[in-house]
């Protein structure tokens, strides 16, 4: 069976023969490792455009930030090897890394985090995440080693969100260009992208661990079908698959001794997001009379073949603030029927636009057939996920949608305003979160979270459906993928091939 990886044992008896008689070693086959995934991007520079593929790419592996997350949860030092933090919670002073150079050969110092950071903060900023640093009052470089960032308030998510794609340290000279050449500082470069096929990364010999780095090569091949992707997993194309998504095939790759399966969890609620800023989802009572004709028992069975969990609310069931929603509306045909009569809505049209991945294509089926059931007429569009992210998520168009939101502590979503593609505006809502995400105290942090789920349900936001589960397809000689996902990315350098 031919294997993508391969290693120097499979070197020939004349051929080290050959080797000593031209007074050489034997030269080591390329550690190549091909991942695929579902999602294509449409640009490579995490700081501009929300797709979280451009995260589980290149996000710790060519991009770094000055901290990184362990599998774990934990914070741990990246581009910044220490930091103090004041006794009032409000300033961080971080120690960078020396001798960090950018791929392109220019150095990294703290002028480059103040040019990140600056970039970020700026008032015409496309950051995908300005939330990350709504907090900081100011950024200030009082040496090449040193930066230190005041808050304006304290943040109790500041140094895990300092770890993530949107804040990356880009350098000034590379900014421009990264949608198409990514230059960062980490342990592999940006060596080619055939769009609409594979992007390919390779080693950084000048990175300052290199010697922990066992791959040569890495290349990600985009395949959204699942038949499709099964089929490159069956016959060797590609080596490990996290985020697979055709559950339904799992039984398959589990009776093959090539292949180790894996369920884990991820930080990706998935929901059928409804635009609050435009009727009829402007009224709660709408909003409910579809959390009501939803089954989530049935669009779980249906989309995901069972392999996922529900939610009641936008929170991930494994989280330590969870409380279980599910029951907040129960599913009853009949009775969502009236509440949609009564709302003075019975009978109309409601465009739902999916994205070209299997869960929300599968789970869009089963909505449509459900709000028929319950006097809705639901049309869904399938669209390419270029046209989903500038008409859905960046001019609002559309009436519902289903999409996975797989970023960490992202209940702020809900108090992003208007302008944010859910189109909800709510003071009480705002205020929760900035109490949330001000509280560095643990437990009354968790009660504030309960709080936020509980005010999401009652107000019925959006159809809260299931969490993402993180299902994986790895050959058994790949080791180091991590089993679930508590950020977008999944850094590289601690994979190796047996």
């Amino acid at each position: 069976m031919h294997m993508t990886i391969r290693s120097s044992r499979n070197v020939t008896v004349a051929g080290l023969a050959l080797a000593a008689l031209l007074g050489a070693g034997p030269a080591l086959a390329e550690a190549k490792l091909v991942i695929g995934l579902q999602q294509e991007p449409t640009s490579l520079d995490p700081t501009a455009d929300a797709t979280a593929s451009i995260d589980g790419m290149l996000t710790q592996n060519v991009y770094e930030s000055l901290t990184t997350v362990a599998p774990n949860g934990d914070v741990l030092p990246q581009l910044a090897e220490s930091w103090t933090v004041s006794d009032d919670g409000l300033t961080y002073t971080f120690k960078l890394a020396q001798g960090v150079k950018y791929h392109d050969g220019t150095d990294f110092d703290s002028a480059d985090v103040l040019f990140a950071f600056n970039r970020a903060m700026a008032e015409g900023s496309v950051n995908p995440s300005k939330g990350y640093f709504k907090p900081i009052a100011s950024v200030e470089a009082p040496d090449a080693q040193t930066v230190v960032i005041t808050l304006k308030n304290k943040d109790a998510f500041f140094l895990f969100n300092m770890a993530q794609g949107d804040a990356s340290i880009v350098a000034e000279e590379s900014v421009d260009g990264n949608a198409t050449i990514p230059v960062g500082t980490g342990p592999f470069k940006y060596d080619s992208w055939t769009r609409g096929d594979r992007l390919t990364l390779v080693k950084n010999p000048d990175w300052r661990h290199a010697g922990e780095v066992k791959l040569d090569r890495v290349e990600f091949r985009f395949i959204a079908d699942p038949a499709a992707a099964a089929a490159a997993i069956l016959s060797d194309e590609i080596d490990a698959y996290p985020g697979f998504g055709a559950p339904e095939m799992l039984p398959q790759f589990e009776a093959d001794p090539r292949f180790s399966v894996n369920v884990g969890s991820t930080e990706g609620e998935v929901i059928l997001a409804m635009n609050n800023a435009k009727p009829p989802f402007d009224n709660v009572e709408v909003r409910r009379a579809i959390s009501t004709a939803i089954d989530r028992e049935e669009i779980i069975e249906g989309a995901m073949y069972g392999v996922a969990v529900p939610i009641g609310s936008f929170y991930p069931p494994h989280g330590p603030a969870y409380v279980d929603l599910t029951g907040t509306y129960p599913h009853d045909a009949e009775k969502a029927k009236k509440m949609f009569e009564e709302a003075g809505v019975a009978g109309t049209t409601m465009t739902l636009r999916v994205p070209p991945f299997a869960y929300a294509t599968r789970s869009a089926e089963i909505i449509q057939a459900e709000l028929k059931e319950a006097g809705i007429d639901a049309k869904v569009e399938n669209v390419e996920w270029g046209f989903w992210l500038d008409e859905v998520y960046k001019k609002q168009n559309y009436d519902m949608t289903i999409i996975a939101h797989t970023s960490p502590n992202d209940m702020g979503n809900f108090a992003r305003g208007p302008k944010y593609f859910y189109g909800y505006d709510d003071a009480k809502m705002t205020a929760l979160w900035d109490s949330i995400s001000t509280e560095t105290d643990t437990a009354k942090r968790n009660e504030l979270l309960k709080e936020g789920q509980k005010y999401l349900a009652d107000n019925a936001v959006h159809g809260f459906l299931f969490q993402m589960p993180q299902i994986s397809i790895i050959k058994t000689n790949v080791k180091g993928f991590w089993q679930s996902s508590p950020v977008l990315f999944q850094p590289l350098a601690g994979i190796t091939v047996d």
